[in-house]
């Protein structure tokens, strides 16, 4: 397994339930911030065999980025179970749903962690 498509792992891995990340956010958190093509071909192609939460991640406008069809509705499902949100244009409300992974270097002041169970 490449070095990228690890950490890719980790990183999809470590988005706690009842929060998302963008496709672009992951890239970036594993190193590449312009592969977010990258996640989701990693995605599509490992989500199951490494029991990935793949239904957490979304793209950069809050939406699923599935065909209409049994995926998204499995994944807008998901979601909604684990208390996600949606508004009345389908999106999730990243500025109330996004994790951001602490940065290595950074303190807690300077990363926003999503904690589900502090929401209304």
């Amino acid at each position: 397994m490449q070095p990228y498509t690890r950490r890719v792992i980790e990183v999809i891995r470590a988005i706690p339930e009842g929060c998302v990340m963008t496709y672009g956010q992951v890239a970036a958190a594993a190193g590449s911030p312009r592969g977010a093509r990258q996640v989701v071909r990693i995605l599509h192609a490992m989500s199951e065999k490494h029991g990935l939460p793949w239904h957490r991640v979304l793209n950069a406008q809050g939406e699923i980025a599935l065909p209409e069809g049994e995926g998204r509705y499995m994944q807008r499902l998901y979601l909604e179970e684990e208390g996600v949100e949606f508004d009345l244009r389908g999106r999730v409300p990243l500025e109330r749903f996004r994790y951001e992974p602490p940065a290595h270097e950074a303190g807690p002041d300077e990363s926003r962690e999503c904690e589900p169970e502090e929401r209304p």
